[in-house]
């Protein structure tokens, strides 16, 4: 398929403004064609291009870190991935922490997880400069019955 879209079309397919698209080029990212008005004509290697960006925006990275892995050119293009790859690696951590936190906070039997006796533990610590964010204990089970009754609901609506 030979796409030529413009710069409205091409924003809209991937719910873009349009403005993003012009500073994309600013940056040096894209290079869209022009038509003989002068027009920005996208495409499909445009397109393709613009997948990268935002893709790759979504995964953190930053537009100078994408500029580098579009240029076939640039010597450092495996350092910024190894570093990029190294920081997700610390996000996915960091969620998979938050992930259990907020496994604890739905079946933990305080409905402010703040006055949670194993939460405020790890937290006073940090606070009071001691500490540092820490893996969490293992959840808790989710057989653990619950004084919530929001969670009881969930868990009998999710037993359907």
């Amino acid at each position: 398929m030979k796409s030529s879209l413009p710069i409205g079309d091409a924003a809209a397919r991937f719910s873009l403004p349009t403005n993003v698209l012009r500073h994309w080029e600013d940056v040096g990212l894209l290079r869209p064609g022009r038509d003989a008005g002068g027009r920005r004509r996208y495409g499909d290697d445009d397109l393709v291009r613009i997948g990268v960006i935002v893709r790759s925006k979504n995964a953190g990275m930053s537009l100078e870190q994408i500029g580098v892995l579009l240029d076939e050119q640039a010597p450092e293009r495996h350092r910024v991935l190894e570093e990029h790859l190294a920081d997700l690696e610390r996000r996915m951590a960091d969620m998979e922490r938050s992930r259990r936190m907020t496994e604890h906070a739905l079946r933990c039997r305080s409905h402010d997880i703040t006055t949670c006796p194993r939460f405020r533990a790890i937290m006073d610590e940090v606070v009071a400069g001691t500490g540092r964010w820490r893996e969490a204990e293992e959840p808790v089970e989710s057989g653990r019955v619950s004084t919530d009754r929001g969670v009881q609901g969930r868990e009998a609506a999710s037993a359907r």
